[in-house]
């Protein structure tokens, strides 16, 4: 199960920019020349270079200030609002003689056909590099983790990322790096890198073919730039890293891959929010490859939620069976998601105490109602209250695990009061089910559901008569 409890603060440096899209159709050559003419529908930007993994870091629910130097133009200016509306903080430095870049693909039928930009790529000037200096020096003690994100734009500097480093180091705050160019010794004392075999392979000279390959770059990029961790992406055969002189590799698998773009951003922000809520490297490699798997999935530069990598992770089979128990909280985004792409909510509720033939027929009978299940699971405290102090055997912890592990059940949310209602009115399902006794009764939560239907028994299977049979014996 994903723990979503410590929120992380994540410093994120590097070259911002807008990704722009001209979404359309194209159904002919242009008369003029040999090319496609395409209808424009739509129009759409996302933030790009360090802003899309910024923006990866707040789809994961990180908290994230921003440091970088930009134009001093209208792309800024929108650049800017979008950070507002992404809820991070910012240090931005607008410089008249730089023009904050803006990158524009058009898209014909899911197909990217041309790209333009607008960039300036000179290195920032001396003053505006020693004003970011002073301010993570001032704040670095703020932070959980640092990400750097160099595309080559000019921001990060080799004296800046000399001194970034540093001031984390001196903190005791890893430096996590997407790199750029073939010289990383400018990197020096980042406790990890994220290049892509292709970037290593120009980095380190070595032409990787096969593990034996793989081992010798990943410690070349360990004794250039004096790593931590040695790491390598390897596209759709996952991320291999260098552990006590041993190659590690997370394999990643991808439903589908409409387009890879950013997904080098991703990579780095899900292991950056892994590490700063201080997962060890392996299980964060792991969660970095789930985040890349969804986003592969997308069309354009995208992002990917907690919830999304669950689902995904239990698509793949590799979901915990903890993963299913939810709180309020997230079963109410859960549901926000789902009912999004249309998926017909049942719920249902109960003690569940014993498990027993005649409580999984019954819930294979109500998951039967539409595509998600939830169960409403009776607390400890509540049992007691509907059963007597004798009740119940099974703590929540071991009833809910149970009943999570069963194929029928997607989530199990424990609710604390007499009746589920107020999760009910939290999910406002399509479908509510309860036992056929409750024919003629009114069942609670009837008035928010979409519908009410009434499952029969098996005759002689409950917990009661498990419980008399027992104490027969």
């Amino acid at each position: 199960m994903i723990d979503i409890g410590k929120i992380p603060k994540i410093l994120v440096i590097g070259d911002l920019m807008i990704d722009h899209y001209l979404w359309g159709n194209c159904s002919r050559i242009s008369p003029e020349a040999p090319v496609q003419v395409v209808d424009i529908k739509k129009e759409t930007t996302v933030l790009g270079g360090a802003g899309n993994v910024v923006n990866n870091l707040r789809a994961l629910g990180a908290n994230v200030t921003v440091m970088s130097v930009i134009g001093n133009d209208e792309v800024a200016s929108e650049l800017s609002m979008m950070l507002d509306n992404l809820g991070c903080e910012r240090f931005l430095i607008l410089d008249d003689k730089r023009k904050t870049t803006k990158k524009s693909r058009i898209i014909a039928s899911h197909q990217q056909v041309v790209r333009y930009d607008r960039e300036s790529k000179n290195e920032i000037d001396m003053e505006s590099e020693k004003s970011l200096n002073i301010k993570v020096f001032e704040t670095i003690h703020e932070y959980d983790l640092v990400i750097l994100s160099d595309y080559g734009k000019g921001v990060l500097t080799e004296t800046l990322v000399n001194r970034i480093i540093f001031a984390a180091n001196g903190a005791n705050i890893k430096v996590l790096i997407d790199p750029k160019g073939d010289d990383y010794s400018k990197y020096k004392g980042a406790y990890l890198l994220t290049p892509n075999k292709a970037e290593a392979t120009l980095a380190t000279g070595i032409d990787i073919i096969d593990d034996s390959s793989l081992m010798a770059a990943l410690k070349k990029l360990r004794d250039v730039a004096d790593l931590s961790i040695p790491m390598i992406t390897l596209s759709e055969d996952g991320i291999a890293i260098l552990v006590n002189e041993k190659i590690i590799k997370k394999p990643t698998v991808a439903r589908e891959v409409y387009d890879v773009t950013g997904a080098g951003d991703t990579v780095i922000a899900s292991l950056g929010y892994s590490l700063a809520k201080n997962d060890n490297i392996e299980k964060s490699v792991e969660f970095a490859n789930l985040a890349a798997g969804v986003v592969v999935g997308k069309l354009g530069s995208a992002t990917a939620t907690i919830d999304e990598i669950e689902e995904y992770k239990s698509t793949l089979h590799k979901s915990s069976i903890e993963s299913h128990i939810k709180t309020f909280d997230e079963i109410t985004s859960i549901v926000d998601r789902l009912k999004g792409k249309g998926k017909k909510i049942v719920f249902t509720n109960g003690c569940f105490d014993i498990l027993h033939r005649g409580h999984v027929s019954y819930l294979d009978v109500a998951k039967s109602f539409g595509d998600v299940l939830i169960l409403g699971l009776n607390s400890d405290d509540s049992v007691r209250r509907l059963k007597g102090d004798s009740r119940p055997i099974n703590n929540q912890e071991d009833r809910g695990f149970i009943l999570a592990a069963l194929e029928s059940v997607d989530y199990v949310v424990n609710f604390y009061e007499d009746t589920p209602y107020e999760l009910i009115k939290l999910i406002k399902p399509d479908v509510l089910v309860k036992g056929a006794d409750y024919e003629d009764k009114e069942v609670v939560g009837s008035d928010i559901a979409g519908e009410v239907r009434l499952v029969t028994f098996i005759d002689g299977k409950s917990t009661t008569s498990t419980i008399d049979k027992i104490k027969n014996k």
